[in-house]
């Protein structure tokens, strides 16, 4: 089971979690493999159209995969694999292969989430050094290996870009995938991110597994990129100048982790992506200034805008 605990990763923000004292959550009881199995086993799989949120977009499950709702979700990611509850986590589903479940030993699967941060300009896609950008993320990755340490996380290594960053103007999706190293593991790990932008903000799509995973992932991840799409109304060209509000993120911090959240408490100029990885947290601190990421990314001024 530790195999495939230490597969799982959720690109999430939680920009208060790394300076607040408060303990940890009670950490969930360990339980038998029968009574994973058993727990498996009450899982209802979902294939064809299915509504995500109330309305907000649809996905079209092929017969090459299957689907989780919300709650069997949070049962394979808290109970089956051991992850801590996270009130501020809310998922739209999970995706599997078919012929895979949670308690495979080459288990993947792609975790649906939603951050309404506004819509995201995507006029910084041409303008991101992507080199540069990675050299940022392994800096800020080193420097907070040894505060890691010292809470009892293994130190941490972005290798690099499994698949460089890429944005589609057409569907206003962004996809990548970096390939991560934790000290004492035995292979490394991918993580592999597709962002949809929409009207009012972002659906997230997060696939990790080994790295061993990663030729048959990106043969299927078309598949995934197309399975996913706002309805009508929500869409990125829906967009209302006039009424709706415009995220102080860009195409940029979506990649560093940067989200609303940290705007609202004036952390913006901290990026700070937090991993879920097997049954700790593993934090990295993306630690840059505004002013850097202005001059690095063309950000220019203050773009939200609030409705009317």
């Amino acid at each position: 089971m530790s195999k495939i605990l230490s597969l799982l990763f959720i690109l999430i923000a939680i920009p208060l979690r790394l300076f607040s004292q408060e303990p940890a959550a009670s950490p969930t009881p360990k339980l038998t493999l029968q009574d994973l199995q058993v727990l498996e086993s009450t899982l209802n799989w979902k294939k064809s159209k299915i509504t995500l949120g109330s309305g907000l977009a649809t996905i079209n499950v092929p017969s090459s995969f299957r689907y989780l709702d919300p709650r069997d979700t949070d049962t394979v990611l808290e109970r089956i694999w051991g992850n801590p509850p996270e009130q501020s986590r809310k998922t739209l589903g999970m995706i599997f292969p078919k012929e895979l479940g949670p308690l495979d030993q080459t288990a993947w699967a792609v975790v649906i989430t939603y951050d309404e941060t506004g819509y995201v300009r995507d006029d910084d896609a041409e303008k991101i050094n992507y080199d540069e950008l990675l050299r940022v993320m392994q800096g800020a990755a080193r420097k907070a290996n040894q505060e890691r340490v010292r809470q009892g996380y293994p130190a941490v290594d972005i290798v690099g870009w499994a698949e460089t960053p890429h944005y589609n103007r057409v569907s206003h999706k962004l996809y990548w995938a970096k390939e991560v190293r934790f000290e004492g593991a035995e292979t490394n790990t991918l993580n592999y991110c597709v962002r949809e932008l929409g009207r009012r903000g972002v659906i997230q799509l997060n696939a990790v597994a080994s790295m061993r995973s990663f030729p048959e992932i990106r043969e299927r991840m078309p598949s995934v990129l197309a399975m996913v799409e706002f309805n009508p109304g929500n869409m990125y060209t829906d967009f209302n100048p006039s009424t709706d509000k415009v995220s102080e993120l860009g195409l940029a911090a979506l990649i560093l982790g940067g989200t609303v959240a940290a705007a609202k408490f004036g952390l913006f100029k901290w990026l700070l992506p937090i991993i879920f990885a097997g049954k700790k947290f593993v934090v990295i601190g993306i630690i840059a200034f505004v002013a850097f990421f202005r001059k690095l990314f063309g950000f220019k001024g203050n773009r939200t805008k609030v409705s009317a």
